[in-house]
């Protein structure tokens, strides 16, 4: 029954895909494939939709993973270009004007995001008529993750994001994307919380996200992105740092970053193996055992990790993360704990690869205080980008930690022509 939903899954994708191509417009109508009432009202076809969710995410140069990574790794320098004709890339490499809205991977970016919301809405939607609540609590579990991952990435790059799906949707501020990705988790925990998820849903979609412990996970790291303190440290706290909850990839989908990154050693690379662009004074100590899981000075820096090989998993999150949330929301309470903070840095700063469940750890000695709070900050940022490498979130830290723009390509990007030429309520572009 699996192979039946993801090949339905698969095969409404790539037809719907077509359609983007020539406009953006956030009608997604497919003439060929089953109608709305057909597939939306049955599990098996609500599942066919759910799975294709985490092929749109995860599924080559195209995905949202893909172009998550790289946007902010170029942005950020964490990677660097190694072919110039690699337009969408170099552009952003360029930085500033040189990114426009005929950027390749800003309107990829955004084209998966909302193409997400609007069948994850669908989902949502349609598994509330199931008379199988555990089945139904799963597809709203599920298909909130995507949809919450769809509004938080937009909300990381671009200024202002669609409030709705639909023609000549409005508009809200970043921030409020951010709270409404939270809402959306919130209504998937309730849902959970009332049904737990059944054994048969789970049966049904690709091995490897761990569903509740992934929304608690995002719902923590969105509430650190809006200032929301408590919230980011009450969520790290719920999410398991030994539980691993992955996109898993197969010889028919490989992991994007390997496909089009690692392999090729065509496209883009780490910007070196001993910095990873990190300024004098928060450079990685040599003996950070990270340097070595991360990178490798063969071939220009080739990126390791997550990016590794063909089928290498990549984690949704990391419980590096996690520990760095609590960090963080530590040493920023009204009245900073700078005791508790440190004591959660240095579970990042002396874990071994052998202790974290994906083999990151930096194996350095403990840092001995005192720290004042903004050095304290300081080695934080800095753990943040060595431990999450690559995540994706160099950007939204380097606005939160107050980094001088001297070190970003961008601030934020514009937006899309496909979304200014159709929709006349697109805000104005960023001026950086």
């Amino acid at each position: 029954m699996k192979k039946q939903f993801i090949k339905i899954a698969f095969y409404g994708l790539s037809a719907v895909m077509l359609l983007f191509q020539s406009s953006c417009k956030k009608d997604y109508v497919n003439p060929n494939a089953a109608t709305d009432q057909q597939v939306f009202s049955s599990p098996q076809g609500l599942t066919g939709v759910a799975v294709g969710l985490q092929r749109v995410y995860t599924a080559g140069r195209a995905s949202s993973l893909y172009n998550k990574v790289n946007i902010n790794g170029l942005i950020t320098s964490e990677m660097i270009v190694l072919n110039q004709g690699n337009t969408g890339e170099y552009q952003l490499q360029l930085g500033g004007g040189a990114v426009d809205g005929t950027n390749t991977l800003a309107a990829g970016m955004w084209i998966s995001s909302n193409k997400i919301i609007y069948d994850a809405n669908n989902v949502i939607n349609g598994a509330q008529g199931l008379s199988d609540k555990g089945y139904a609590s799963g597809l709203i579990g599920y298909a909130s993750i995507f949809k919450a991952l769809a509004i938080g990435d937009m909300s990381m790059f671009w200024p202002q994001v669609p409030a709705s799906i639909g023609k000549n949707v409005t508009f809200i501020d970043r921030m409020q994307g951010y709270a409404s990705a939270i809402s959306v988790i919130d209504n998937a925990l309730t849902a959970i919380s009332t049904n737990p998820i059944s054994n048969a849903f789970l049966s049904n979609i690709p091995a490897g996200i761990n569903i509740v412990n992934t929304l608690h996970a995002l719902k923590a790291r969105f509430s650190l992105f809006s200032g929301n303190y408590n919230q980011a440290m009450t969520e790290a706290n719920a999410a398991s740092l030994t539980v691993k909850s992955v996109f898993n990839f197969s010889t028919v989908n490989l992991n994007p970053i390997f496909e089009t990154v690692t392999s090729t050693n065509n496209v883009t690379a780490a910007i070196d193996n001993t910095t990873l662009g990190l300024p004098a004074g928060l450079q990685p100590d040599p003996g950070d055992s990270r340097l070595a899981f991360y990178t490798t000075n063969a071939y220009n820096s080739k990126v390791l990790g997550f990016g590794a090989g063909t089928v290498t998993p990549w984690p949704v999150y990391l419980p590096g993360e996690m520990v760095l949330i609590k960090a963080e929301a530590y040493a920023r309470q009204s009245t900073p704990d700078l005791t508790n903070a440190l004591a959660q840095l240095n579970l990042i700063v002396t874990k071994t690869p052998a202790i974290d469940p994906y083999g990151v750890g930096a194996n350095l000695p403990a840092l001995v205080g005192p720290y004042t709070q903004a050095q304290l900050l300081d080695q934080i940022y800095k753990n943040r980008c060595i431990e999450l490498y690559m995540a994706g979130f160099k950007l939204e830290d380097m606005r939160r930690f107050g980094r001088p723009t001297s070190e970003m390509k961008r601030n934020l990007l514009p937006y899309p022509f496909q979304e200014r030429d159709n929709n006349p309520n697109t805000p104005p572009d960023p001026t950086f």
